[in-house]
Protein backbone atom coordinates (compact mmCIF):
# COMPACT_ATOMS: atom_id res chain seq x y z
CA UNK A 1 0.00 0.00 0.00
CA UNK A 2 2.04 3.28 -1.05
CA UNK A 3 -1.15 5.18 -1.28
CA UNK A 4 -1.39 5.53 2.45
CA UNK A 5 0.38 7.62 5.01
CA UNK A 6 3.47 6.19 7.22
CA UNK A 7 2.75 7.30 11.20
CA UNK A 8 5.83 8.02 13.00
CA UNK A 9 4.45 9.07 16.37
CA UNK A 10 6.58 11.65 18.53
CA UNK A 11 6.14 10.81 21.99
CA UNK A 12 6.79 14.40 24.55
CA UNK A 13 6.69 13.73 28.30
CA UNK A 14 5.45 16.49 30.36
CA UNK A 15 6.05 17.61 33.76
CA UNK A 16 4.92 19.91 35.98
CA UNK A 17 7.86 22.28 37.89
CA UNK A 18 6.62 21.00 41.42
CA UNK A 19 6.58 17.49 40.21
CA UNK A 20 9.90 15.43 40.25
CA UNK A 21 10.70 15.68 36.60
CA UNK A 22 12.28 12.02 36.88
CA UNK A 23 8.88 10.67 37.22
CA UNK A 24 8.42 12.11 33.76
CA UNK A 25 11.54 10.78 32.65
CA UNK A 26 11.83 7.27 33.98
CA UNK A 27 8.13 7.05 32.53
CA UNK A 28 8.25 7.78 29.06
CA UNK A 29 11.50 5.79 28.96
CA UNK A 30 9.51 2.51 30.17
CA UNK A 31 6.88 3.13 27.58
CA UNK A 32 9.05 3.31 24.66
CA UNK A 33 10.70 -0.13 25.92
CA UNK A 34 7.40 -1.28 26.08
CA UNK A 35 6.55 -0.34 22.75
CA UNK A 36 9.48 -1.35 21.33
CA UNK A 37 9.09 -4.77 22.23
CA UNK A 38 5.94 -5.69 21.00
CA UNK A 39 5.69 -2.86 18.12
CA UNK A 40 7.99 -1.75 15.14
CA UNK A 41 10.16 0.90 16.69
CA UNK A 42 10.12 2.76 13.61
CA UNK A 43 6.49 4.01 14.42
CA UNK A 44 7.66 6.00 17.19
CA UNK A 45 10.30 8.58 18.22
CA UNK A 46 11.15 9.38 21.57
CA UNK A 47 11.83 13.23 21.78
CA UNK A 48 14.85 13.36 23.97
CA UNK A 49 15.79 17.36 24.02
CA UNK A 50 13.66 18.40 27.21
CA UNK A 51 10.38 17.23 29.32
CA UNK A 52 8.07 20.05 28.77
CA UNK A 53 7.66 22.29 31.74
CA UNK A 54 7.37 25.56 30.09
CA UNK A 55 6.70 26.93 26.74
CA UNK A 56 10.06 27.07 25.77
CA UNK A 57 10.67 23.71 26.78
CA UNK A 58 7.45 23.22 24.34
CA UNK A 59 9.14 25.15 21.48
CA UNK A 60 12.36 23.02 21.84
CA UNK A 61 10.29 19.72 21.74
CA UNK A 62 7.82 21.55 19.06
CA UNK A 63 11.36 21.79 16.97
CA UNK A 64 12.51 18.74 17.84
CA UNK A 65 9.49 16.34 16.75
CA UNK A 66 9.21 18.27 13.70
CA UNK A 67 13.52 17.93 12.62
CA UNK A 68 12.34 13.64 13.53
CA UNK A 69 9.82 13.77 10.62
CA UNK A 70 7.01 13.34 13.14
CA UNK A 71 3.73 13.50 11.55
CA UNK A 72 1.79 12.89 14.74
CA UNK A 73 2.00 13.27 18.25
CA UNK A 74 1.78 11.82 21.98
CA UNK A 75 1.47 14.18 24.89
CA UNK A 76 2.99 11.92 27.41
CA UNK A 77 1.78 13.00 31.28
CA UNK A 78 4.22 11.05 33.23
CA UNK A 79 2.89 13.52 36.06
CA UNK A 80 0.22 16.34 36.59
CA UNK A 81 1.82 18.19 33.79
CA UNK A 82 1.96 21.87 32.94
CA UNK A 83 -1.39 21.94 31.50
CA UNK A 84 -0.75 25.54 29.31
CA UNK A 85 2.28 24.47 27.53
CA UNK A 86 1.38 21.15 27.01
CA UNK A 87 -1.76 21.75 25.41
CA UNK A 88 -0.15 24.90 23.46
CA UNK A 89 1.91 21.54 22.31
CA UNK A 90 -0.42 20.28 20.57
CA UNK A 91 -1.71 23.42 19.49
CA UNK A 92 1.22 24.36 17.48
CA UNK A 93 1.95 20.80 15.91
CA UNK A 94 0.32 20.22 12.71
CA UNK A 95 -1.00 16.64 12.44
CA UNK A 96 -2.87 14.55 14.98
CA UNK A 97 -2.55 14.10 18.65
CA UNK A 98 -3.31 12.15 21.64
CA UNK A 99 -2.89 12.65 25.19
CA UNK A 100 -2.28 9.88 27.99
CA UNK A 101 -1.35 9.37 31.06
CA UNK A 102 0.92 7.59 33.66
CA UNK A 103 -0.42 5.52 35.90
CA UNK A 104 1.15 5.48 39.42
CA UNK A 105 3.31 2.16 39.45
CA UNK A 106 3.52 0.48 43.41
CA UNK A 107 1.48 1.05 46.71
CA UNK A 108 5.44 1.39 47.84
CA UNK A 109 5.94 4.88 46.86
CA UNK A 110 2.85 7.08 46.88
CA UNK A 111 4.98 10.13 48.34
CA UNK A 112 7.71 11.04 46.10
CA UNK A 113 6.82 8.15 43.20
CA UNK A 114 3.19 9.61 43.42
CA UNK A 115 2.49 11.82 39.68
CA UNK A 116 -0.63 12.80 40.08
CA UNK A 117 -1.49 12.30 35.94
CA UNK A 118 -4.97 10.71 36.82
CA UNK A 119 -5.70 14.24 37.82
CA UNK A 120 -3.54 16.30 35.18
CA UNK A 121 -5.69 14.77 32.34
CA UNK A 122 -8.48 17.09 33.27
CA UNK A 123 -7.29 19.84 33.42
CA UNK A 124 -5.55 18.82 30.09
CA UNK A 125 -8.54 18.12 28.74
CA UNK A 126 -10.18 21.29 30.07
CA UNK A 127 -7.68 23.58 28.45
CA UNK A 128 -7.61 21.34 25.46
CA UNK A 129 -11.56 22.60 24.57
CA UNK A 130 -10.49 26.25 26.33
CA UNK A 131 -8.27 26.85 23.22
CA UNK A 132 -10.54 24.73 20.72
CA UNK A 133 -7.60 21.93 19.75
CA UNK A 134 -8.38 18.80 18.35
CA UNK A 135 -6.78 15.58 20.00
CA UNK A 136 -7.71 11.71 20.69
CA UNK A 137 -8.29 10.90 24.10
CA UNK A 138 -8.63 6.73 25.17
CA UNK A 139 -11.66 5.36 26.66
CA UNK A 140 -9.66 5.14 29.83
CA UNK A 141 -6.21 7.35 28.97
CA UNK A 142 -4.18 6.72 32.21
CA UNK A 143 -1.75 3.12 32.10
CA UNK A 144 0.92 1.59 32.99
CA UNK A 145 3.51 1.43 30.29
CA UNK A 146 2.78 -1.23 28.78
CA UNK A 147 -1.11 0.26 28.80
CA UNK A 148 0.36 3.30 27.16
CA UNK A 149 2.15 1.49 24.61
CA UNK A 150 -1.03 -0.16 23.73
CA UNK A 151 -3.36 3.05 23.56
CA UNK A 152 -0.63 4.58 21.27
CA UNK A 153 -0.56 1.65 18.72
CA UNK A 154 -4.23 1.90 18.68
CA UNK A 155 -3.58 5.45 18.10
CA UNK A 156 -1.50 4.75 14.40
CA UNK A 157 -4.91 3.86 12.05
CA UNK A 158 -6.80 6.85 12.98
CA UNK A 159 -3.46 8.60 12.59
CA UNK A 160 -3.00 7.35 9.36
CA UNK A 161 -6.83 8.15 8.37
CA UNK A 162 -6.00 11.79 9.48
CA UNK A 163 -2.57 12.63 7.82
CA UNK A 164 -4.28 10.86 4.80
CA UNK A 165 -7.14 12.85 4.39
CA UNK A 166 -5.43 15.95 4.89
CA UNK A 167 -2.90 15.14 1.65
CA UNK A 168 -6.01 13.38 -0.37
CA UNK A 169 -7.07 14.30 -3.56
CA UNK A 170 -10.75 13.12 -4.98
CA UNK A 171 -10.18 12.59 -8.97
CA UNK A 172 -13.72 12.02 -10.75
CA UNK A 173 -15.15 11.33 -14.10
CA UNK A 174 -17.93 12.75 -15.22
CA UNK A 175 -21.62 13.78 -13.74
CA UNK A 176 -23.59 11.06 -11.68
CA UNK A 177 -25.79 8.59 -13.67
CA UNK A 178 -29.55 9.20 -13.74
CA UNK A 179 -31.53 7.81 -10.95
CA UNK A 180 -28.75 7.72 -8.75
CA UNK A 181 -28.83 11.18 -6.72
CA UNK A 182 -28.71 9.28 -3.56
CA UNK A 183 -24.68 9.32 -3.89
CA UNK A 184 -25.14 13.45 -3.90
CA UNK A 185 -21.72 15.14 -3.71
CA UNK A 186 -21.83 18.55 -2.40
CA UNK A 187 -18.12 19.06 -2.42
CA UNK A 188 -18.34 21.74 0.28
CA UNK A 189 -17.14 18.75 2.99
CA UNK A 190 -14.72 18.08 1.59
CA UNK A 191 -12.70 21.50 1.40
CA UNK A 192 -13.83 21.35 5.10
CA UNK A 193 -11.84 18.36 5.90
CA UNK A 194 -8.78 19.27 4.41
CA UNK A 195 -9.24 17.51 0.57
CA UNK A 196 -9.20 18.46 -2.87
CA UNK A 197 -11.08 17.48 -5.31
CA UNK A 198 -10.42 17.48 -9.09
CA UNK A 199 -13.65 16.74 -11.65
CA UNK A 200 -13.40 16.27 -15.01
CA UNK A 201 -15.44 15.27 -18.14
CA UNK A 202 -15.73 11.36 -19.18
CA UNK A 203 -14.56 13.11 -22.63
CA UNK A 204 -11.27 14.25 -20.94
CA UNK A 205 -11.24 10.28 -19.84
CA UNK A 206 -12.12 9.23 -23.36
CA UNK A 207 -8.93 10.85 -24.80
CA UNK A 208 -6.74 10.04 -22.60
CA UNK A 209 -7.53 6.56 -22.96
CA UNK A 210 -7.31 6.60 -26.84
CA UNK A 211 -3.93 8.10 -26.38
CA UNK A 212 -2.98 4.97 -25.02
CA UNK A 213 -3.58 3.10 -27.84
CA UNK A 214 -0.65 0.78 -28.31
CA UNK A 215 1.35 1.69 -25.18
CA UNK A 216 4.04 -0.35 -24.92
CA UNK A 217 3.58 -1.41 -21.21
CA UNK A 218 -0.12 -3.27 -22.44
CA UNK A 219 1.71 -6.34 -23.00
CA UNK A 220 3.08 -6.51 -19.25
CA UNK A 221 -0.20 -5.27 -17.67
CA UNK A 222 -2.05 -8.03 -19.52
CA UNK A 223 0.48 -10.72 -18.28
CA UNK A 224 -0.27 -9.31 -15.32
CA UNK A 225 -3.82 -9.50 -15.49
CA UNK A 226 -3.69 -13.58 -16.73
CA UNK A 227 -1.82 -14.40 -13.64
CA UNK A 228 -4.41 -13.13 -11.23
CA UNK A 229 -7.17 -14.51 -13.04
CA UNK A 230 -5.75 -18.01 -13.44
CA UNK A 231 -8.63 -20.46 -14.62
CA UNK A 232 -10.75 -17.48 -14.13
CA UNK A 233 -9.33 -16.01 -17.38
CA UNK A 234 -12.68 -16.31 -19.19
CA UNK A 235 -13.05 -12.65 -21.42
CA UNK A 236 -9.40 -13.21 -22.74
CA UNK A 237 -10.06 -11.33 -25.71
CA UNK A 238 -11.36 -7.78 -23.32
CA UNK A 239 -7.69 -7.79 -21.12
CA UNK A 240 -5.54 -5.24 -23.78
CA UNK A 241 -8.29 -2.54 -23.54
CA UNK A 242 -8.91 -3.15 -19.91
CA UNK A 243 -4.48 -3.04 -19.11
CA UNK A 244 -4.90 0.30 -21.65
CA UNK A 245 -7.85 1.69 -19.43
CA UNK A 246 -5.79 0.75 -15.97
CA UNK A 247 -2.52 2.45 -17.26
CA UNK A 248 -4.86 5.58 -18.74
CA UNK A 249 -5.93 5.97 -15.23
CA UNK A 250 -2.40 5.38 -13.31
CA UNK A 251 -1.08 8.31 -15.65
CA UNK A 252 -3.75 10.56 -15.12
CA UNK A 253 -3.31 9.73 -11.09
CA UNK A 254 0.55 10.76 -11.81
CA UNK A 255 0.08 13.50 -13.81
CA UNK A 256 -2.65 15.31 -11.97
CA UNK A 257 -2.22 14.75 -8.25
CA UNK A 258 -0.79 18.24 -8.05
CA UNK A 259 1.25 18.79 -4.86
CA UNK A 260 -1.24 16.00 -2.85
CA UNK A 261 0.22 12.60 -1.92
CA UNK A 262 -2.76 10.61 -1.54
CA UNK A 263 -5.38 10.12 -4.51
CA UNK A 264 -8.93 8.33 -4.94
CA UNK A 265 -10.97 7.99 -7.80
CA UNK A 266 -14.85 8.27 -8.19
CA UNK A 267 -15.11 7.08 -11.75
CA UNK A 268 -18.26 6.55 -13.90
CA UNK A 269 -19.14 3.18 -15.64
CA UNK A 270 -22.38 3.68 -17.80
CA UNK A 271 -24.80 4.17 -19.27
CA UNK A 272 -22.46 5.36 -22.00
CA UNK A 273 -19.17 3.96 -20.49
CA UNK A 274 -19.79 0.75 -22.18
CA UNK A 275 -20.60 1.33 -25.41
CA UNK A 276 -17.88 3.94 -25.86
CA UNK A 277 -14.97 2.61 -24.25
CA UNK A 278 -15.99 -0.90 -25.55
CA UNK A 279 -15.92 -2.78 -21.82
CA UNK A 280 -17.09 -1.92 -18.17
CA UNK A 281 -14.33 -1.39 -15.92
CA UNK A 282 -15.23 -2.88 -12.78
CA UNK A 283 -11.82 -5.25 -12.58
CA UNK A 284 -9.68 -2.61 -13.10
CA UNK A 285 -10.97 -0.29 -10.37
CA UNK A 286 -10.73 -3.79 -8.32
CA UNK A 287 -7.07 -3.56 -9.41
CA UNK A 288 -6.28 -0.14 -8.53
CA UNK A 289 -8.37 -0.67 -4.95
CA UNK A 290 -5.79 -3.40 -4.55
CA UNK A 291 -2.82 -1.24 -4.93
CA UNK A 292 -4.17 1.21 -2.06
CA UNK A 293 -5.95 3.35 -4.56
CA UNK A 294 -9.70 3.34 -3.96
CA UNK A 295 -12.21 3.62 -7.06
CA UNK A 296 -15.46 4.27 -6.35
CA UNK A 297 -18.57 3.24 -8.70
CA UNK A 298 -21.20 6.05 -10.14
CA UNK A 299 -19.20 8.77 -9.45
CA UNK A 300 -19.95 8.70 -5.78
CA UNK A 301 -17.16 10.70 -4.21
CA UNK A 302 -18.23 10.29 -0.40
CA UNK A 303 -17.90 6.70 -1.46
CA UNK A 304 -14.15 7.00 -2.46
CA UNK A 305 -13.48 9.18 0.71
CA UNK A 306 -15.21 6.53 2.86
CA UNK A 307 -12.99 3.85 0.97
CA UNK A 308 -9.79 5.84 1.53
CA UNK A 309 -10.13 6.14 5.28
CA UNK A 310 -10.99 2.08 5.17
CA UNK A 311 -7.93 1.84 3.94
CA UNK A 312 -5.91 3.75 5.71
CA UNK A 313 -7.18 2.35 9.08
CA UNK A 314 -6.83 -1.61 7.86
CA UNK A 315 -4.08 -1.06 5.60
CA UNK A 316 -5.72 -3.41 3.39
CA UNK A 317 -8.10 -3.18 0.59
CA UNK A 318 -11.54 -2.45 1.03
CA UNK A 319 -14.91 -2.37 -1.22
CA UNK A 320 -17.86 -0.69 -1.91
CA UNK A 321 -20.80 -2.55 -2.29
CA UNK A 322 -24.71 -1.45 -2.77
CA UNK A 323 -26.50 -2.68 0.38
CA UNK A 324 -28.63 -4.67 -1.94
CA UNK A 325 -30.87 -7.48 -1.27
CA UNK A 326 -32.69 -9.82 1.36
CA UNK A 327 -31.60 -13.16 1.69
CA UNK A 328 -34.00 -15.28 0.71
CA UNK A 329 -36.34 -17.20 3.24
CA UNK A 330 -35.21 -20.68 2.37
CA UNK A 331 -31.48 -20.07 2.04
CA UNK A 332 -31.81 -18.73 6.11
CA UNK A 333 -33.32 -21.68 6.57
CA UNK A 334 -31.23 -24.07 4.71
CA UNK A 335 -27.84 -22.47 5.37
CA UNK A 336 -28.10 -20.03 7.79
CA UNK A 337 -30.43 -20.40 10.81
CA UNK A 338 -29.15 -23.27 13.63
CA UNK A 339 -25.86 -22.81 12.30
CA UNK A 340 -24.96 -19.17 13.07
CA UNK A 341 -26.19 -16.73 15.86
CA UNK A 342 -28.18 -14.33 13.33
CA UNK A 343 -32.01 -13.47 13.18
CA UNK A 344 -33.25 -13.36 9.14
CA UNK A 345 -33.55 -9.80 9.63
CA UNK A 346 -29.71 -9.73 10.64
CA UNK A 347 -28.77 -10.47 7.07
CA UNK A 348 -28.73 -9.07 3.92
CA UNK A 349 -26.04 -9.72 0.67
CA UNK A 350 -23.35 -7.15 -0.21
CA UNK A 351 -23.22 -6.43 -4.24
CA UNK A 352 -21.29 -4.64 -6.46
CA UNK A 353 -21.05 -5.77 -10.28
CA UNK A 354 -16.84 -6.36 -10.23
CA UNK A 355 -15.34 -4.30 -8.44
CA UNK A 356 -14.01 -6.05 -5.31
CA UNK A 357 -10.25 -7.13 -5.13
CA UNK A 358 -9.46 -10.76 -6.34
CA UNK A 359 -8.07 -11.24 -2.76
CA UNK A 360 -11.12 -10.87 -0.76
CA UNK A 361 -12.78 -12.82 -3.08
CA UNK A 362 -13.53 -16.60 -2.89
CA UNK A 363 -12.74 -17.23 -6.21
CA UNK A 364 -12.99 -15.27 -9.52
CA UNK A 365 -13.64 -14.89 -12.74
CA UNK A 366 -13.99 -12.41 -15.49
CA UNK A 367 -17.66 -12.13 -17.23
CA UNK A 368 -19.89 -9.72 -18.50
CA UNK A 369 -22.49 -7.50 -16.86
CA UNK A 370 -25.49 -9.12 -16.75
CA UNK A 371 -27.60 -6.31 -15.60
CA UNK A 372 -26.25 -4.35 -18.40
CA UNK A 373 -26.12 -6.84 -20.91
CA UNK A 374 -30.15 -7.14 -20.99
CA UNK A 375 -30.23 -4.13 -23.35
CA UNK A 376 -26.97 -4.01 -24.74
CA UNK A 377 -24.89 -6.20 -26.65
CA UNK A 378 -22.78 -8.72 -24.22
CA UNK A 379 -19.30 -7.50 -25.89
CA UNK A 380 -19.62 -4.14 -24.83
CA UNK A 381 -20.40 -5.11 -21.13
CA UNK A 382 -17.34 -7.75 -20.17
CA UNK A 383 -15.01 -6.52 -17.81
CA UNK A 384 -16.34 -7.54 -14.52
CA UNK A 385 -14.77 -9.77 -11.70
CA UNK A 386 -17.49 -11.73 -10.12
CA UNK A 387 -17.28 -14.26 -7.20
CA UNK A 388 -18.52 -14.58 -3.71
CA UNK A 389 -16.79 -12.65 -1.10
CA UNK A 390 -14.51 -14.56 1.12
CA UNK A 391 -16.30 -15.62 4.65
CA UNK A 392 -14.55 -13.19 7.29
CA UNK A 393 -14.93 -9.96 9.44
CA UNK A 394 -16.29 -7.03 7.93
CA UNK A 395 -16.76 -3.71 9.10
CA UNK A 396 -19.74 -2.09 6.91
CA UNK A 397 -18.93 2.28 7.08
CA UNK A 398 -19.69 5.28 5.58
CA UNK A 399 -18.72 9.20 5.73
CA UNK A 400 -21.06 11.17 4.11
CA UNK A 401 -22.65 14.92 3.62
CA UNK A 402 -26.23 15.07 3.42
CA UNK A 403 -27.66 17.93 0.63
CA UNK A 404 -27.38 20.75 2.95
CA UNK A 405 -23.38 20.14 3.74
CA UNK A 406 -23.79 18.58 7.16
CA UNK A 407 -21.45 15.73 8.22
CA UNK A 408 -23.13 11.99 9.20
CA UNK A 409 -21.38 8.97 9.28
CA UNK A 410 -22.21 5.50 10.29
CA UNK A 411 -20.23 2.13 11.53
CA UNK A 412 -21.50 -1.34 11.73
CA UNK A 413 -18.98 -4.52 12.69
CA UNK A 414 -20.23 -8.17 11.16
CA UNK A 415 -19.28 -10.71 8.96
CA UNK A 416 -19.13 -12.59 5.92
CA UNK A 417 -21.22 -15.76 6.27
CA UNK A 418 -19.81 -18.82 4.40
CA UNK A 419 -23.13 -19.74 2.42
CA UNK A 420 -23.01 -19.70 -1.23
CA UNK A 421 -24.95 -16.80 -2.39
CA UNK A 422 -25.88 -18.57 -6.31
CA UNK A 423 -26.13 -15.37 -7.52
CA UNK A 424 -23.67 -13.11 -9.79
CA UNK A 425 -21.75 -9.97 -9.39
CA UNK A 426 -18.84 -9.76 -6.31
CA UNK A 427 -21.21 -10.54 -3.78
CA UNK A 428 -21.33 -12.25 -0.28
CA UNK A 429 -23.70 -13.02 2.49
CA UNK A 430 -23.65 -10.45 5.34
CA UNK A 431 -24.58 -10.26 8.85
CA UNK A 432 -24.60 -8.01 10.91
CA UNK A 433 -26.25 -8.07 14.68
CA UNK A 434 -29.54 -6.05 15.10
CA UNK A 435 -29.15 -5.19 10.69
CA UNK A 436 -32.74 -4.41 10.18
CA UNK A 437 -32.99 -1.58 12.98
CA UNK A 438 -29.91 -0.71 11.99
CA UNK A 439 -31.46 -0.70 8.40
CA UNK A 440 -34.66 1.34 9.09
CA UNK A 441 -33.47 3.75 11.97
CA UNK A 442 -30.12 4.89 10.41
CA UNK A 443 -29.60 4.01 6.45
CA UNK A 444 -33.11 4.75 5.87
CA UNK A 445 -34.26 7.16 8.65
CA UNK A 446 -31.08 9.51 7.67
CA UNK A 447 -31.32 9.03 4.02
CA UNK A 448 -27.89 7.05 3.57
CA UNK A 449 -27.76 6.22 -0.42
CA UNK A 450 -27.12 2.69 -1.21
CA UNK A 451 -23.24 2.16 -0.91
CA UNK A 452 -21.29 1.46 1.87
CA UNK A 453 -17.74 1.23 2.48
CA UNK A 454 -16.41 -2.54 3.79
CA UNK A 455 -13.51 -2.67 5.29
CA UNK A 456 -12.12 -6.86 5.75
CA UNK A 457 -11.61 -6.86 9.47
CA UNK A 458 -12.99 -5.63 12.88
CA UNK A 459 -12.16 -2.16 12.53
CA UNK A 460 -15.27 -0.11 14.36
CA UNK A 461 -13.42 1.42 17.20
CA UNK A 462 -10.44 3.45 15.28
CA UNK A 463 -13.42 4.38 12.50
CA UNK A 464 -15.19 5.85 15.19
CA UNK A 465 -12.86 7.96 16.72
CA UNK A 466 -11.58 9.05 13.15
CA UNK A 467 -15.30 10.31 12.94
CA UNK A 468 -15.15 12.06 16.08
CA UNK A 469 -11.72 13.28 15.34
CA UNK A 470 -13.17 15.06 11.88
CA UNK A 471 -15.75 16.62 14.02
CA UNK A 472 -19.08 14.45 12.87
CA UNK A 473 -21.63 15.33 15.58
CA UNK A 474 -21.88 12.35 17.60
CA UNK A 475 -25.42 12.06 17.17
CA UNK A 476 -24.57 11.27 13.97
CA UNK A 477 -21.79 9.08 14.15
CA UNK A 478 -24.59 5.69 14.28
CA UNK A 479 -23.83 2.18 14.69
CA UNK A 480 -25.90 -0.85 15.41
CA UNK A 481 -27.62 -0.38 18.79
CA UNK A 482 -28.27 -3.73 20.29
CA UNK A 483 -32.23 -4.58 21.03
CA UNK A 484 -31.76 -2.97 24.34
CA UNK A 485 -31.29 0.69 23.46
CA UNK A 486 -33.79 2.03 20.94
CA UNK A 487 -33.06 4.51 18.05
CA UNK A 488 -35.03 7.82 18.78
CA UNK A 489 -37.60 6.79 15.85
CA UNK A 490 -38.21 3.50 16.51
CA UNK A 491 -41.85 2.63 17.78
CA UNK A 492 -41.85 1.38 21.52
CA UNK A 493 -45.28 -0.79 21.00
Amino acid sequence: MNNIPKIKVGIVAVSRDCFPEALSVNRRRALVEAYQVKYDAEDIYECPVCIVESEIHMVQALEDIKAAGCNALCVYLGNFGPEISETLLAKHFEGPKMFVAAAEETQDNLIQGRGDAYCGMLNASYNLKLRNIKAYIPEYPVGDAQDCAEMIHEFLPIARALVGLSDLKIISFGPRPLNFLACNAPIKQLYNLGVEIEENSELDLFEAFNKHAGDARIPEVVADMEKELGAGNKKPEVLAKLAQYELTLLDWVEEHRGYRKYVAIAGKCWPAFQTQFGFVPCYVNSRLTGKGIPVSCEVDIYGALSEFIGTCVSEDAVTLLDINNSVPKDMYKESIEGRFDYKHTDTFMGFHCGNTCSSKLSGCEMRHQLIMARSLPIEVTNGTLEGDIAPGNITFFRLQSTADCKLRAYVAQGEVLPVATRSFGAIGVFAIKEMGRFYRHVLIEKNYPHHGAVAFGHYGKALFEVFKYLDVPMEDINYNQPASLPYPTENPF
